[in-house]
């Protein structure tokens, strides 16, 4: 699997971009197929390679409104937890919500942003981005309106697409990442978070769970620390929605473009 894996790579560098797309949903919904019985059930199946969770991962903004064990969310985190972390530090810690403290959440989050409540997240955030950052984060956009049908002067149908953020797209589950407020003030302890992050929604993949890392979800975070039950020792990162992912679910076919090694990386002392 890792091969062909690695042949679809080489193929998709002589690709049209709209080929690309049919191509990679197709492969992705192939690895979604493989942890599904006869009847259509999601099961546990630990056969996928590092490659295919990797390369078929792509985050999901609908979910079937099914229930997820806690067994398997137990089974998640236990595997997202072998992240690494500065001098084995672990500054991490979840809260796992679901069910009416999480539907408060949605309610209250919709209800402080149509009534224009400023936003009270707990991280620095940049404010506007420019250049090739800008592009990217418009393309995606672009991809996802695509795909939702929601037209440029859509004025509705864009308010209920942001509202669906901070409603944590109506996931079933909603992972709220936080860290030990004693580290607060430096860097280090954030990008712990973010290893831990990234590796929980890999490892969700790889037990059939979708997920999507979502900001809005606690952008109020007074709202999520209440219903949440997060105590004040605590800083509020990020939150993770999750959930079966729902295979009807236009945007959920998105598979957003990556810029390549040769952009990303530099090679020193290789030639000498």
């Amino acid at each position: 699997m890792v091969r062909r894996v690695l042949r679809l790579g080489l193929v998709c560098k002589t690709m049209t971009q709209a080929n690309l797309k049919w191509v990679l949903s197709c492969a992705t919904n192939r690895l979604i197929d493989r942890l599904r019985d006869e009847t259509g059930e999601m099961v546990l199946d630990k056969g996928l390679s590092y490659d295919e969770v990797v390369l078929g991962r792509r985050s999901i903004r609908g979910f079937l409104q099914k229930p997820v064990p806690r067994a398997l969310i137990e089974e998640v985190l236990h595997l997202a937890m072998r992240a690494p972390s500065s001098l084995n530090t672990q500054p991490w810690n979840f809260s796992v919500v679901t069910g009416a403290p999480l539907d408060r959440i949605r309610a209250e989050n919709t209800r402080r942003t149509l009534e224009g409540v400023p936003e009270s997240r707990e991280f620095r955030k940049f404010e506007v981005y420019e250049g090739a950052h800008r592009e990217r984060q418009v393309d995606i956009a672009k991809q996802l309106f695509a795909a939702m049908d929601i037209a440029r002067e859509d004025k509705p149908k864009r308010q209920d697409w942001v509202l669906r953020g901070f409603r944590q797209f109506d996931a079933p589950v909603s992972i709220v990442v936080t860290y030990d407020r004693a580290l607060f003030g430096g860097d280090i302890a954030p990008f712990d978070c973010g290893a831990v992050t990234t590796a929980l929604v890999n490892a969700a993949w790889s037990r059939g769970l979708g997920c999507v890392i979502n900001s809005q979800g606690i952008m109020q975070s007074p709202v999520v620390r209440e219903y949440a039950q997060i105590a004040d020792d605590q800083v509020i990162m990020i939150c993770v929605a999750m959930g079966w992912p729902d295979d009807s679910f236009p945007a959920n076919a998105v598979v957003s473009r990556r810029k390549s090694v040769e952009e990303a990386a530099r090679f020193i002392g290789f030639d000498a």
